[in-house]
């Protein structure tokens, strides 16, 4: 549990990010960058206020400065940060790779450069750094290997992501700078993450996209679980840095969680299978266990949660 330290979150109007700077910022002195940029493309969307982000962050005594990390300039941003979260990505569409590198590769080094002196740092990469596995049951350990999984939304996303992990591992050395890289995979919670994107199909009246044959298996983490980890990751970076499966103890299908989300709901979920969609990348969990512990939240409670808590208009049986 950090408490009494001056940290940065990168990202914080992201949906992971928002919520754990929240959490932090009750027992810490909390910075957030970001581009401040309203936007939506793909599944990614801006859940804070689009006309104003910031404003919900301040209230919640987060002090904010707007960053964009390609571009390198952190005149105004301190560098007594005892701690860094970093968060930020850039995940768009289209094929603009050296865009894609500068910003999650470059501003990685750039951004661990300027806080070299902190205590730990805290890379979140994503799973989707895994070469896909013709086996839908494959599970994805750390030492797997990595390759371009091909993002429908994002061609560039797993490239740079790569990219960014090993600037993130030679700055770690460079720069004696204890680091955990964590792979995140699905998050979820009251903010958002694409099980609810899911459900708002479903609620639409729409067929929920997967990747065929199936199933779709993955290792959903509900953001209690994220926001309660983070200091435990930080407290265990190391140089060389920590590589970690960050995401839930279950592996579960997106076909059973849709069913489950239904029997609550009583909104029966359709598939559309297709043959070039979000791959399946269900991680090993075992040494986040190992070095952390389990999680809290269960995915059963946490997705009746997610939908009480995100969408309350909506009877749950």
């Amino acid at each position: 549990m950090l408490s009494g330290e001056k940290i940065l979150i990168t990202g914080v109007s992201g949906q992971i990010a928002g919520p754990l700077a929240r959490y932090l910022a009750a027992s810490n002195e909390v910075w957030g960058i970001a581009r401040f940029r309203a936007a939506e493309t793909g599944l990614i969307r801006q859940i804070v206020d689009p006309t104003d982000p910031r404003v919900a962050l301040e209230d919640a005594g987060i002090t904010t400065l707007p960053v964009d990390l390609a571009s390198g300039r952190f005149d105004e941003l301190p560098t007594d940060f005892t701690y860094v979260l970093h968060l930020a990505v850039y995940q768009v569409e289209g094929l603009d790779y050296d865009t894609a590198l500068r910003t999650n590769a470059e501003g990685t080094g750039l951004l661990m450069s300027h806080c070299r002196n902190a205590k730990a740092f805290l890379h979140m990469s994503t799973c989707s750094v895994y070469k896909p596995n013709a086996d839908p049951h494959h599970v994805f350990t750390e030492t797997d290997p990595l390759g371009d999984n091909e993002s429908p939304f994002s061609p560039t996303y797993s490239v740079s992501k790569i990219a960014a992990e090993g600037v993130a591992r030679a700055c770690a050395r460079a720069f004696d700078l204890p680091t955990t890289i964590a792979r995140m995979e699905v998050s979820y919670g009251a903010n958002g993450g694409w099980p609810a994107y899911m459900f708002d199909s479903m609620r639409a009246g729409q067929a929920v996209p997967l990747q065929a044959p199936g199933p779709n298996l993955h290792g959903p983490i509900h953001e209690d679980d994220i926001c309660e980890q983070a200091g435990a990751l930080l407290d265990v970076a190391s140089t060389p840095a920590v590589i970690v499966n960050w995401a839930g103890d279950d592996i579960v299908s997106a076909e059973d969680w849709c069913t489950y989300m239904g029997e609550l709901t009583g909104i029966t979920p359709e598939f559309a299978y297709q043959d070039h969609w979000i791959t399946n990348s269900a991680p090993d969990p075992t040494r986040r266990q190992d070095l952390i512990g389990r999680c809290r939240v269960g995915w059963r409670d946490g997705f009746r949660r997610m939908l009480e808590e995100r969408y309350p208009e909506v009877p749950l049986h």
